[in-house]
């Protein structure tokens, strides 16, 4: 999309799955990219070099984004390579382990709280005075999930409380930042197969079963969500704010 050209991207999670494709779908499309990552350097370094390679920009950064102190080093890190942010992807996220509501402890309860709210709420406000700045208006785009739309399976429970929080979140932030120029949109995975989420938490049988379900016949990739994180990146000018784009094949519809 010719209108990303030169637009400045934080990303978080970008070391695999959904998150690199989604990093390099943008850099593809002309954005200089600040990537975050927890756990591993190999996708973000991959992202740099492709980055690098079509004359463009990109770096990476490391942060533990339920502290907020490691948030904003790591959102101050990015502005001070890229010169402000266009565009924010919050992508950090994930189900921790699956749990049935008689197994639920506190400290678990809260950790899927910070690891998928916690961290979003953190990075935008950091993020909130440069993207404000942004010339254009600004993007936001939060990555929910099909869970957070429909309950999802059993033993998600906390999970999927979480990812229907974030598209609350999402509409709220369309109405608080509309007057700066800030659009928010979500983006809700239906099952997305070759990720470290559904690698570790879903069987084989599982994924077939599930696949059996979906109208189009087959799991979801990274790639199928990352094209449309770019579409609603591009929306940095546009009209489309608050809104939840379904990526799931047809199995739910609304």
């Amino acid at each position: 999309m010719k209108k990303l050209l030169g637009k400045k991207v934080f990303i978080t999670g970008a070391e695999q799955g959904i998150g690199f494709y989604a990093a390099k779908d943008l850099i593809e499309s002309g954005c200089d990219v600040f990537i975050h990552y927890f756990s591993g350097t190999e996708g973000p370094e991959q992202l740099v070099a492709l980055a690098e390679s079509l004359g463009q920009k990109a770096a990476f950064g490391y942060a533990n984004l339920t502290n907020k102190e490691e948030a904003n080093k790591c959102i101050a890190e990015a502005v001070a390579f890229l010169g402000g942010i266009d565009i924010l992807v919050n992508n950090v996220g994930g189900i921790i382990a699956r749990k049935w509501l008689h197994e639920i402890e506190a400290e678990y309860w809260q950790t899927v709280i910070d690891v998928n709210i916690t961290t979003m709420m953190h990075v935008t406000q950091a993020a909130l005075p440069y993207l404000k700045e942004a010339s254009e208006g600004a993007s936001i785009v939060n990555l929910a999930s099909l869970a957070g739309r429909s309950g999802g399976h059993a033993g998600s429970l906390s999970y999927s409380m979480t990812k229907g929080a974030v598209l609350t979140w999402t509409r709220s932030l369309a109405a608080e930042l509309g007057e700066f120029g800030i659009r928010a949109n979500a983006v809700a995975p239906g099952l997305i197969l070759g990720t470290r989420f559904h690698n570790q938490h879903t069987t084989k049988a599982s994924a077939e079963e599930t696949v059996k379900g979906i109208p189009l016949g087959r799991a979801g990739s990274s790639e199928d969500v990352a094209r449309t994180i770019t579409f609603l990146a591009s929306e940095f000018d546009g009209f489309i704010s608050g809104a939840t784009i379904d990526v799931n094949g047809g199995v739910y519809r609304m």
